[in-house]
């Protein structure tokens, strides 16, 4: 949605996987405008807005996430969005279109809000990223999140840290004033983007068990513990296979792989889903950013003895024009070897790295694997010894 609104992407229509017309093509009757008001699982009915009760034999629930709101006076102000669902990108993109926004600031640097800075400087809109850390994209190793922010410092971005936003108003010059802990900033649109949290509040009314994390708990074929429902994407929980725990992670790929998975448990043809190793990606400018597994604080909490190394590399062979520079690091358990996770930045190939990477820890490979796989070379695409082979024999050196 940032790159809709980025007008990389100008048809929105691009935007649907499948519109309702589609649907019914299909024999599946669509409801679109409605609100769910209410599940009654011991009657197996569901309640709509207009009072009318839908009676189901099996029900599946993908109500997603909705917008962590930071509380502040003013964020329901015109002007003030949220980035979750395709018609706040319209919303946003309308106001861009047809009022003057000449600077824009962004509250929150999680990689939504890294998105949205490049997509509004491409419309050559003056941003602002309003951070209360001292560093973006905290996911990453501190050494990696430095090298976002000069990025965002080089594209021209501004950036506060360690600042909170105490007030908004609308002015008598009809633009946003916000006051922080840093003074007044002016702006004409404000995108609230520190998070979302499952929206479950359907699913909680009904007596559907939630997991630890807050989500609505399910099985490895997406059953929820009524057995007649299911729940699907990121409204719920999903397996980690490098913690082995039950873990919420709202990320697109992951929200239509459980869906799939439940729909054919739903219609007779039985599967269970996997898991994940949570590998996740973004773009920042010339930079890609991309990470897997889970970094040394979750290792811990898994029980496992943590240690690691970042190293930079070349992205192609040596002596290949445009060649740039990637930096690979890797986690492991010290006691057995065992690859636990991975993060990787650079202008090219960061992201194929680490989609490697992925495999590896998804086959549970141990780093004196992961040292010598066979990768395919050419001095276009990698140097002869890759930076992901490069990474684990030095960290094999602290196993």
């Amino acid at each position: 949605m940032p790159y809709y609104i980025g007008d990389v992407i100008q048809d929105e229509d691009k935007l649907v996987a499948r519109t309702p017309e589609r649907f019914r093509d299909g024999g599946i009757e669509v409801l679109t405008r409605t609100s769910v008001m209410e599940i009654n699982a011991k009657e197996s009915l569901v309640q709509l807005g207009d009072g009318s009760r839908v009676k189901y034999d099996i029900l599946a629930v993908g109500t997603g996430t909705i917008p962590i709101l930071p509380g502040i006076p003013g964020q329901d102000l015109e002007g003030v969005f949220t980035l979750k669902r395709l018609n706040d990108a319209i919303r946003i993109k309308a106001r861009i279109e047809e009022k003057p926004v000449r600077e824009a600031a962004i509250i929150g640097a999680g990689f939504i809000s890294m998105e949205m800075c490049e997509n509004l400087r491409r419309r050559h809109i003056k941003t602002t990223v309003i951070n209360m850390g001292a560093l973006p994209v905290t996911r990453w190793d501190p050494i990696f999140s430095k090298k976002a922010q000069e990025e965002l410092d080089r594209n021209g971005v501004i950036t506060l840290t360690g600042t909170k936003t105490q007030n908004i108003e609308k002015g008598a010059d009809g633009r946003l004033h916000l006051t922080t802990t840093v003074g007044e900033l002016v702006v004409d649109l404000l995108i609230l983007a520190i998070g979302v949290k499952p929206d479950v509040q359907l699913a909680a009314a009904a007596g559907i068990p939630l997991g630890k994390t807050g989500a609505i708990q399910v099985d490895f074929s997406q059953k929820t513990s009524p057995g007649n429902i299911y729940a699907v994407g990121d409204c719920c929980e999903v397996f980690n296979r490098v913690s082995k725990r039950w873990v919420h992670i709202p990320l697109g790929d992951i929200a239509n792989k459980q869906g799939r998975v439940a729909g054919r448990n739903i219609g007779g043809s039985p599967m269970l889903f996997p898991g994940i190793v949570a590998a996740q990606s973004f773009r920042l400018f010339d930079l890609e950013m991309a990470a897997t597994g889970i970094d040394e604080r979750e290792a811990a909490q898994a029980g496992f003895h943590p240690v690691s190394t970042v190293i930079w590399g070349n992205a192609l062979a040596g002596p290949m024009p445009g060649n740039s520079s990637v930096g690979i690091k890797l986690i492991a358990d010290q006691s057995t070897g065992k690859l636990l996770g991975a993060q990787a930045i650079g202008g090219a190939g960061a992201v194929s790295r680490i989609n490697t990477l992925s495999c590896a820890l998804w086959a549970g490979l141990g780093l004196d694997e992961v040292a010598y796989l066979d990768l395919a070379y050419a001095p276009p695409f990698s140097p002869s010894w890759d930076p992901i082979h490069v990474a684990a024999q030095d960290l094999l050196k602290k196993i």
